[in-house]
């Protein structure tokens, strides 16, 4: 399996057919909650998307947003079903971190839902820990905040 990853921006128009894919299954996920957490995930201006590759197929997507504090969000995970267990999800995570890093930022923060299990096991392994939910996912049940410092921050 030979995966390659892209950066590019939220112009994209793959970029944009794989936010469809997972704000579908976000909604299946969420329910009632899927209207609370889509205004927060507008994807318009977003300068810092990678994208990953398989075999000429676009087959997973994350993106970074400038936070205060010396942060990036790390927003908009996904991975096509076809694709999941592959690791393609850590690899686009890490082609994140590195261009945080590489931007001069310390902290990789992110939210996710009680709902996406499999989220909340990738961020523990890349050594993602849990924080108190931040902003608007603050006292928010459904929501679990994570964060983690970048190697070679100097913060």
């Amino acid at each position: 399996m030979m995966i390659t990853l892209i950066r590019t921006t939220s112009s994209h128009q793959d970029f944009r057919k794989l936010v469809e894919l997972l704000d579908a299954e976000l909604a299946e996920r969420d329910g009632d909650e899927h209207a609370f957490y889509h205004q927060f995930n507008q994807v318009d201006l977003l300068k810092h998307v990678v994208l990953a590759v398989e075999n000429g197929v676009f087959v997973g997507c994350g993106t970074l947003k400038e936070m205060k504090n010396d942060a990036m969000e790390v927003k908009r995970m996904f991975v096509v079903k076809d694709s999941r267990g592959k690791g393609v999800g850590q690899l686009i995570l890490s082609g994140l971190e590195k261009w945080a890093t590489e931007l001069g930022f310390g902290f990789c923060r992110l939210e996710t839902g009680k709902r996406q299990p499999e989220a909340i096991a990738l961020y523990e392994r890349q050594g993602y820990q849990r924080i108190p939910n931040y902003g608007q996912y603050a006292g928010v049940e459904n929501s679990v905040c994570f964060e983690k410092k970048l190697n070679g921050s100097s913060t």
